[in-house]
């Protein structure tokens, strides 16, 4: 998996994937921003990457998904780096067959083993740095 982050400007920067399929990422103020931060779209990342799992799962049980929706809060340290300490998830699942405690089993299961964003939190990742004068 590749993707390129390109400098727009100071605060602003499109990320794009394999597929040529493109992001804005904004860190501006509120009165300027027009994009997510990189803390929203790892937020929306972990939603995203859990949801697909929990509806996937739920469908191969032959339940009935008529709407699902996850809102996703997080806290950050005041201090740099200020990583996330904590995350929050609400799934709110429209279903006339599921129980709570079947969608929660499911989402246990799914941020436990099989979320690959939620796993990546858990982990120590390993960064390289390369430097090129074009000049």
């Amino acid at each position: 998996m590749k993707n390129i982050t390109r400098y727009v400007s100071d605060f602003v920067y499109e990320g794009q994937n394999e597929n040529g399929d493109l992001v804005n990422i904004d860190m501006r103020g509120p009165d300027e921003k027009k994009g997510h931060s990189p803390t929203e779209l790892l937020l929306s990342a972990v939603s995203a990457c859990a949801a697909v799992d929990i509806v996937l799962t739920l469908k191969k049980k032959r339940k009935i998904v008529k709407d699902f929706v996850v809102e996703t809060d997080g806290d950050r340290n005041e201090d740099h780096p200020r990583s996330f300490t904590r995350i929050h998830s609400k799934y709110i699942l429209t279903s006339p067959d599921t129980k709570p405690e079947e969608l929660m089993k499911i989402t246990g299961l799914v941020l436990d083993k099989y979320c690959s964003v939620a796993s990546s939190l858990n982990v120590k990742v390993d960064f390289s740095v390369e430097i090129r004068d074009t000049e």
